[in-house]
């Protein structure tokens, strides 16, 4: 049990990266972009082909956090230069990364095993919560900056901004590159952590992260951005945390772990619905009963 929940642990740190980059497109810049489960096998593609090929797992590493801004970029191109739906835009980059990964390794899988990797003589344990905290504060600074600010504003109301003569297709084309840029760092990762990069790692990716930013909302909250983005990681931890122990039931197979994650981001959506609505109940209930003793009072008065 303690080695499942170690696992979890480690896992949802790295995932809690890719959670970051979907909060950024779903959250702030309000944009629903599937780019994400292209962008992910990507980084873990060119990660695992270059230190397959001799070189430096870090340099890896950051070449595929490059090569996910860049096919984040292309989605924001196509969405705001080609006049293309961004759901739809989300849709055809994905589909042209599976072409564009399988270009990169060549073959279905790229086995790691052997290969030096970012987590050679280190603990993914000890690196990753350093990994984790540095980039948080770096997006809560990079939110608060003029060019953090516009970007929020962009996802809030596009056409205020727009009347403010600000460019907002820059600022979409700039959170979607920096969104996939988070994602396929996370798969290059996820690739060193689990020793082989595979063509279909990325599939359902966008579900867990939206499943980790809707667990930590429900649990922390988003009160502000340092909230906001705190509330991710946790979330990705105990979504991770969660699937461990649920596969540790005896019924359950592994092949079950994307049902168990429709599950999770079922329950996480009705619940705090459903409790916001008795909320509302529990309110209109009292507000009645108080404008009837009300009622009652100046009868009362009325007749003496």
């Amino acid at each position: 049990m303690t080695t499942a929940l170690l696992g979890a642990l480690e896992s949802g740190l790295i995932y809690a990266l890719m959670a970051l980059g979907v909060y950024i497109t779903f959250r702030i810049l309000d944009f629903p972009d599937l780019t994400v489960d292209g962008s992910f096998t990507t980084g873990g593609a060119i990660a695992a082909v270059m230190i397959t090929s001799g070189t430096s797992p870090w340099i890896a590493t950051l070449s595929a956090l490059a090569g996910g801004m860049v096919a984040g970029a292309l989605t924001g191109i196509i969405h705001t230069k080609g006049k293309i739906n961004g759901l739809l835009s989300g849709i055809l980059m994905m589909i042209a990364l599976y072409s564009i990964n399988m270009r990169i390794m060549g073959k279905p899988n790229v086995s790691l095993l052997g290969e030096p990797t970012a987590f050679g003589s280190i603990s993914p344990l000890i690196l990753m919560p350093f990994i984790v905290i540095l980039i948080k504060l770096a997006l809560d600074w990079f939110f608060h900056t003029d060019l953090g600010l516009a970007l929020r504003a962009t996802g809030d109301n596009q056409r205020m901004i727009r009347s403010l003569g600000m460019h907002t297709d820059y600022t979409l084309i700039l959170g979607l590159s920096l969104s996939n840029g988070l994602v396929a760092l996370s798969g290059a990762l996820i690739a060193q952590q689990t020793g082989f990069s595979d063509i279909s790692s990325g599939i359902g990716m966008i579900v867990i992260g939206l499943a980790s930013v809707i667990i930590g909302e429900a649990i922390i909250g988003a009160r502000s951005v340092f909230i906001a983005t705190l509330a991710v990681i946790v979330g990705s931890i105990v979504y991770r945390v969660v699937v461990a122990l649920a596969l540790r039931v005896d019924w359950l197979e592994p092949t079950d772990l994307k049902l168990i994650t429709a599950v999770i981001v079922v329950v996480a959506l009705v619940v705090p619905t459903a409790n916001r609505s008795w909320k509302q109940k529990a309110l209109a209930r009292k507000r009645t009963q108080e404008m009837a003793d009300m009622t009652s009072a100046r009868q009362t008065g009325g007749g003496f």
